[in-house]
């Protein structure tokens, strides 16, 4: 079985927790499923969900390197040079990256609104990126916009692979396999 979800933000990838932030049990009805990789509870977007051991480490295993797609907000106008930066690979503390897929996107018409609402600031612009991945290091996105100097405000992954979110609504699922 596979399981695509749209996590909103807030939520924690497991099913458990101390009661002080949702977790995917709010959310996921199937039983004995367990996401393949994660999200940041600041984080939104696809998160799959599967109860098969070798398809989750085909989803998550750095040497099938999936590709996963995100939207990503961020503070300030985005340079040209930040977006070679990025497709070049960025030097974190942990290393350097992969070359990552980056372009300008324009705000999507069919993204919901986050609650609560993403900071506004009159006097700073924001920009959207499109950033693909073949890697997963922990908080990689955000590292890297903060790297190149544009911190990011608000992320959402909108395709693993060949799964997108395809109009799922932040709490929704849909049976993939």
């Amino acid at each position: 079985m596979l399981i695509a979800l749209n996590k909103p933000y807030g939520v924690l990838c497991q099913f458990s927790g101390d009661g002080s932030r949702p977790t995917l049990a709010g959310f996921v009805r199937e039983k004995d499923v367990y996401p393949a990789g994660r999200l940041d509870h600041d984080s939104e977007g696809l998160l799959l969900l599967t109860d098969d051991g070798r398809l989750a480490h085909r989803l998550t295993d750095p040497r099938h390197k999936q590709a996963k797609t995100y939207l990503v907000q961020v503070d300030g106008a985005v340079t040209d040079e930040a977006i070679a930066a990025l497709r070049r690979g960025v030097t974190l503390n942990d290393g350097l990256t992969l070359p990552a897929g980056a372009e300008r996107a324009a705000e999507p018409d069919w993204l919901w609104p986050r609650d609560p609402p993403v900071r506004f600031r009159k006097a700073i612009p924001t920009s959207w990126l499109s950033i693909t991945l073949r890697e997963g290091r922990n908080r990689q996105v955000r590292r890297m916009t903060a790297a190149v100097g544009f911190p990011t405000l608000r992320l959402v992954r909108v395709r693993i692979g060949d799964w997108a979110l395809d109009g799922l609504l932040p709490g929704e699922t849909r049976r993939l396999l």
